[in-house]
């Protein structure tokens, strides 16, 4: 699975980085990074997590 991150939609609210600190860093301001892209195998929950808790849909899973 593959972790994406639509910038665009990103509006800041870092409520993304909880569920997986390794896979997103917040920067200075709290918009997202994906710091990798691919998802190690026993995180997929936690990836969904991250996806589900972005208001703005920002995050998605891509197989």
């Amino acid at each position: 699975m593959k972790l994406l991150l639509d910038s665009t939609r990103c509006q800041g609210y870092g409520l993304c980085q909880e569920p997986v600190p390794d896979l997103i860093e917040l920067d200075e301001f709290g918009y997202a990074n994906v710091l990798a892209r691919d998802v190690p195998p026993g995180s997929e929950d936690d990836a969904r997590a991250a996806v589900e808790a972005c208001p703005n849909s920002a995050l998605r899973l891509e197989k």
